[in-house]
């Protein structure tokens, strides 16, 4: 993805405060050799951007001084409550420096898994992406995770998922962390009725 960024001249407080209300919005360029670089987007081009996937999960392409560079989405602050973008900031890309992203995880094949067909499992999908390690030229901007092998009794770990060629999955803490699971469902038990109390006669 394109966006165009412009140099941004005076900092501050007060001086985001008032390029907001022009309709822009503040940012920072850092990493690589150069120092960080202090710019400005239009809000509303921006404001459909972050809408995209690609946007957050893939190497962009800036725009600045009619000069293009790569860069990452590495943060966004947003207003607590008001549909407005505060700041936003990017990373340099070099192209022979291994970087860390987050990728998100496209599954399919769900629904023709024998774990939901046959037995009725409830299919859980416990990470919605992943976290990898590869050079800019391979980071894909979806991993696809086809879950149309599961069965009752399995759950998919990260390193059954596969990688595309140059991706390397960063596990943290657990060894092997569950990606999805699979749940048997509960069999539903039914009571029988409770037959009422027979009224005995009295005595007169």
């Amino acid at each position: 993805m394109k966006f165009v960024a412009f140099e941004r001249a005076a900092q501050g407080t007060g001086a985001s405060r008032r390029l907001r209300i022009t309709g822009r919005t503040p940012g920072i360029v850092y990493g690589g050799t150069a120092e960080p670089l202090a710019i400005e987007l239009d809000h509303n081009a921006l404001w459909h951007a972050i809408k995209k996937e690609a946007f957050h999960a893939s190497i962009l392409d800036m725009e600045l001084n009619g000069v293009e560079s790569k860069v990452l989405l590495r943060n966004v602050q947003m207003h607590p409550f008001k549909q407005l973008i505060l700041h936003i900031d990017f990373q340099r890309v070099d192209a022979n420096t291994t970087l860390h992203m987050k990728v998100p995880l496209h599954f399919s094949g769900e629904e023709n898994s024998p774990a939901f067909k046959v037995d009725a499992c409830l299919i859980t999908h416990v990470v919605t992406d992943l976290e990898v390690a590869c050079l800019p030229a391979n980071l894909p901007e979806f991993i696809a995770v086809d879950l149309s092998e599961l069965k009752k009794g399995t759950s998919l770990h990260a390193k059954d998922l596969t990688l595309p060629h140059g991706v390397t999955a960063v596990i943290r803490g657990r060894e092997n962390p569950v990606i999805v699971s699979v749940v048997a469902p509960v069999a539903e038990v039914v009571e029988a009725p409770v037959a009422a109390p027979v009224k005995g006669k009295g005595k007169k």
